[in-house]
C-alpha cells in the first residue's frame, strides 16, 4: 500500500509517517521503481501501536524501546512494566501540580470584588510576594 493509504488506515498524517521513518521508529519501506514507498500490513500495526502510545503521552524514546522489545516475543515484560509505571507516576505528578494550580487560580478568581483596576485584589496579589 502507498503512504497515503497507510496514513488513512492508521489515522496518522503522511508527515508523521515520514518523521517516524526518519527517526527509526518505523522501518524504511520498500520503494517501487517510481520511488513511491510501499508498506505492508505490519506497518499498520506498528503505526497504530505508536499512535496509541502517543495518546498515552508516552515519549518517543520510550515508544522506540517498546517497539524494539517486541522483536523478541520471549523476552521479559519488565521493560514494558517499567515504562508504563514511570509514565503513570509522571501523570500522577502532573495531576497533583494541576490540582495546586487550580486551587491557586480559584483563590485568585474569588479574591476580587472590585470594579476598578486600582482596587483589583487579583493584580495586587500577583504583584506581591
Amino acid at each position: 500500500m502507498k503512504i497515503s493509504e497507510l496514513a488513512s488506515i492508521a489515522q496518522v498524517s503522511v508527515k508523521t509517517i515520514r518523521y517516524y521513518e526518519q527517526i527509526g521508529l518505523l522501518s524504511t519501506p520498500i520503494r517501487a521503481s517510481n520511488g513511491y514507498r510501499h508498506y505492508q500490513e505490519k506497518d499498520i500495526e506498528t503505526l497504530v501501536f505508536i499512535r496509541r502510545c502517543r495518546e498515552l503521552n508516552i515519549g518517543l524514546d520510550d515508544i522506540k524501546r517498546l517497539v524494539d522489545t517486541q522483536q523478541d516475543p520471549k523476552s521479559s515484560c519488565a521493560l514494558v512494566d517499567n515504562i508504563i509505571a514511570e509514565q503513570l507516576a509522571r501523570i500522577q505528578q502532573t495531576q497533583r501540580e494541576l490540582a495546586l494550580l487550580e486551587q491557586s487560580l480559584a483563590a485568585l478568581a474569588s479574591c476580587c470584588q472590585s470594579q476598578q483596576i486600582k482596587d483589583c485584589n487579583i493584580l495586587h496579589t500577583l504583584k506581591s510576594s
